[in-house]
């Protein structure tokens, strides 16, 4: 039976990842993407091309009709709040939809969470981890050996060096870089076009070129 996909989120990442996935679809059989959950948008409205379902709080019913989801919300100020509602839905592991767009390079060794994402020409190096429901946008890179915790988001052409460990909730920047070795600490942030050369503490954001420390995450 055909897959049927429902995202999570709306407008951004949620309808470039919704086109991502009907773009990669090749026959009958591949994941069809059904709609958005929306809790800002009134079902039956469209959200790009795609219909709004319902909201987070319908989600028990889809969740009993064996749909699948990836969970797209993002929030630089409150990454935590992102992950607290996540846990909320109650959605088993199995129908967390991990998606590999077939334009992306993932290298041999590589492992890749449940309900993770790796949108077209992004490329993952030798032997990296990346946990549960990270989204790896277009042209993003990411090093070897780099271990990658829970729900991080790298923005489209982000590089991530070689070695680097990334804790639960980071978010990278567009166009951002961090030098190998690295460690970045749950719901710490680098802001776009900088460049990371230290490690960041937990729920810090860092920007700049070099980055240097802003502020820490509301």
């Amino acid at each position: 039976m055909q897959r049927r996909v429902i995202i999570i989120g709306g407008l951004g990442n949620g309808t470039v990842i919704a086109d991502a996935i009907a773009h990669a679809a090749g026959s009958d059989r591949d994941p069809l993407v059904a709609g958005f959950l929306n809790d800002h948008t009134l079902v039956g409205d469209m959200i790009g091309s795609y219909p709004v379902l319902g909201g987070t709080c319908d989600i028990a019913g889809f969740i009993k009709d064996n749909y699948s989801f990836v969970y797209t919300i993002l929030r630089i100020d409150g990454q935590d709040e992102r992950l607290r509602l996540f846990d909320s839905l109650n959605i088993p592991d199995e129908q967390l939809f991990t998606f590999v767009h077939p334009k992306a390079y993932v290298a041999p060794g590589v492992k890749i969470g449940c309900g993770t994402v790796i949108m077209p020409n992004a490329s993952i190096s030798s032997d990296t981890i990346l946990g549960k429901g990270c989204l790896v946008m277009v042209n993003a890179s990411i090093g070897h050996n780099t271990h990658i915790g829970d729900f991080c988001h790298f923005a489209a052409q982000s590089c991530i060096s070689s070695c680097v460990k990334i804790e639960t909730g980071v978010h990278i920047g567009l166009n951002a870089t961090v030098r190998e070795g690295l460690h970045l600490k749950a719901f710490s942030t680098l802001g776009m076009g900088s460049v990371l050369l230290k490690n960041m503490d937990e729920r810090e954001i860092w920007v700049g070129y070099p980055a240097k420390f802003l502020r820490e995450a509301e």
